[in-house]
């Protein structure tokens, strides 16, 4: 089935396809569908007609109106002219209105209909909210094939439209690119690096207070007050009609686009005002000079930020290769002009498809098949110091109904006095693969299990378990082998890039592990013990099934013996699985018990089921006599 781009937005909603080579944008007369809804008794309005119903661009509740329901994902219901609705019914009912109104649109003539999409999201939207989003989404009747961030898209759809787009991701590898995307809802400012092909986000910035509809609001009340004065009434004292009102903010938003291409704009609402004055029309001339004096400061407000962005990441306008400037409001002459102050013309590309091109970058998406991928390690933060990554950035992230290969590490509990096992996941604050044992790391998650505190040094196993699932939150479990204690906890705010690379020309990520270099700290002695013992409370050690064995080579430069380095190799091997007989597999014979080194010996006693009836040595409940 077709795959195709969906940009839900605050403000407004888009579909697009790429057919042909090119993308196809599925507007209604080359307009996005606003993302409101309204409940009137048992009708529900979407689009274009429920917006006709507000007198505020305000997001929210308004009334019995909804404007981009998104926003309140993290809330289990609201309540919409007094009655309790969940956010994700009414998303389902504006996405069922975005796709019927397209598939029955007589332009597109869909050979089929509408079923899956990859939808693009806010970058600070959480786990929880893209969870309640898929469900809203399949309540409408459609599956999300791939959560992807918007400036991710609009970035990727800008990509396409290059000739080349494959050397121009190998130009920018490495560089720093800003997306600066400024629409009726809110401002977006993105922090990107293209990395090893991917694109990953180094910073992110976003504020609702700057939007277009701030300054829409802005731009009538200034009219509004204007001709309150020419009226000659007391300001509260003027009764406005509130159709009228809806008129004037209607117009101040076409005002606002237009003056970005014209000097002057004129403004006409009849009957505007219902006191008893002469002129109750609002009839007047709106400059360029006159609409950048009444938002102007937003405007600054608005580009000051971009420069903060750079200098929270250590770096200069000078270290920005491209500024993408996508969204309405990029287009008025005041914001492209402290743009180019700020990093010059060359490097500042104002898009032409300001209000689709995030849906046709998610529409390239889809058809290049370009995946999501984890921007920074998940580690465990293991005894000393000392972090092993668990899940390496480049991670390639599920799709729809997708759950990732489950990765599971066998711990060892170094001192378990207390009785607890302490597992601690971290991420680094750099991302890719390759970080240092002195970068700084933020905490994800915590687990904490119970072990019997009876027991050696590094002999009771925790078992941790992660996976991701198709919402991109990670699930994270660990087990006591001998307590049989267990926790699990849902990390929420991973981070994410975009393999660019890979969708453009289908090579895939394939880089090696990055090493600690701490490995040989901890390697086993032939008698299967540490060489060195971390011994701070609760804390763990990994204890990896891999091992390396060097040994000189004799004066007559011969090879190493090959029976000599097998024997020591089988020191590092836990002793229940040494004895195990694995018939077929060469080399899988180890039936010598008398090969067994201390530990492995007491390892085997302890974890090897009772051969009568069947429970573990320190399981309570083996009451038997017959030995292992």
């Amino acid at each position: 089935m077709e795959v195709f781009g969906f940009d839900f937005g605050t403000t407004n909603s888009l579909i697009s396809r790429v057919a042909g080579g090119q993308t196809v944008v599925f507007d209604q007369g080359e307009e996005p569908y606003p993302s409101v809804v309204c409940y009137e008794g048992d009708s529900v309005i979407c689009g274009s007609e429920a917006k006709k119903r507000l007198a505020t661009h305000e997001i929210g509740v308004i009334g019995n109106v909804v404007r981009s329901p998104k926003m309140l994902l993290d809330r289990e219901h609201v309540h919409v002219d007094g009655i309790p609705r969940r956010p994700r019914d009414m998303v389902a009912d504006i996405v069922k209105h975005v796709v019927n109104a397209t598939e029955e649109d007589p332009r597109y003539k869909l050979d089929r209909g509408i079923g899956r999409a990859v939808v693009t999201i806010p970058v600070d939207m959480d786990g929880r909210q893209r969870r309640e989003l898929r469900e809203a989404f399949h309540q409408a009747g459609l599956v999300i094939e791939q959560f992807v961030h918007e400036p991710m898209a609009a970035l990727y759809g800008y990509l396409r439209t290059h000739e080349d787009p494959a050397n121009e991701i190998r130009r920018l590898e490495g560089q720093y690119l800003l997306v600066f995307d400024w629409g009726g809802g809110t401002l977006d400012l993105t922090l990107c690096q293209v990395q090893n092909g991917m694109l990953v986000q180094i910073r992110n910035d976003g504020t609702s207070e700057l939007g277009g509809d701030v300054m829409d609001e802005a731009i009538r009340r200034e009219i509004e007050k204007h001709a309150v004065e020419a009226a000659g009434i007391e300001p509260d004292e003027a009764d406005v009609d509130p159709g009228a009102s809806l008129r004037l903010l209607t117009r101040a938003e076409e005002a606002k686009i237009a003056l970005s291409k014209r000097e002057q704009e004129h403004i006409f609402i009849p009957e505007y005002f219902r006191n008893d004055v002469a002129d109750p029309d609002i009839d007047t001339l709106l400059t360029r000079s006159e609409l950048e004096a009444i938002i102007g400061q937003k405007i600054r407000q608005g580009v000051k930020r971009a420069k903060t962005l750079i200098d929270s990441a250590d770096l200069t306008t000078s270290d920005i290769s491209l500024c993408l400037a996508t969204g309405g409001i990029v287009n008025m002459p005041a914001v492209q002009s402290g743009l180019f102050e700020m990093f010059g013309a060359t490097r500042v590309e104002i898009s032409e498809r300001g209000f689709s091109i995030i849906s046709e970058g998610a529409a390239w998406i889809a058809h290049d098949r370009a995946r999501l991928r984890l921007a920074k390690n998940i580690e465990v933060h293991a005894a000393r110091n000392q972090h092993f990554p668990v899940i390496g950035a480049g991670y390639e992230m599920p799709t729809a109904g997708e759950v990732s290969e489950a990765e599971t590490l066998m711990l060892y509990c170094i001192d378990p006095r207390d009785g607890v096992g302490k597992i601690s996941l971290l991420s680094p604050t750099r991302h890719g693969r390759h970080v240092q044992t002195n970068d700084s790391r933020q905490p994800l998650a915590c687990l904490n299990v119970k072990v019997t505190p009876s027991l050696p040094q590094l002999f009771e196993r925790i078992m941790l378990h992660l996976e991701v699932d198709d919402n991109l939150i990670l699930h994270a479990s660990a087990k006591s082998a001998i307590r049989g204690d267990s926790d699990s906890a849902d990390i929420h705010s991973l981070e994410f890039g975009l393999d660019i690379m890979q969708g453009i020309t289908g090579r895939s990520l394939n880089e090696p592990q990055q090493q600690t270099g701490e490995a040989e700290k901890y390697a086993k002695k032939p008698d299967g013990r540490s060489s060195e013992k971390p011994n701070r409370k609760g804390d763990i050690m990994l204890r990896p099934n891999v091992a390396m064995f060097f040994k000189e080579k004799d004066r007559n430069n011969h090879k190493p013996d090959e029976q000599a380095i097998h024997e020591a190799l089988l020191a590092f091997v836990p002793g229940e699985a040494l004895i195990r007989k694995e018939m077929g597999k060469p080399g899988g014979h180890f039936t010598r018990i008398d090969e067994l080194s201390p530990i492995q010996r007491e390892e085997r006693a302890w974890y090897v089921p009772c051969s009568y009836c069947g429970k573990r040595a320190g399981d309570p409940k083996c009451r038997c006599l017959s030995g292992h």
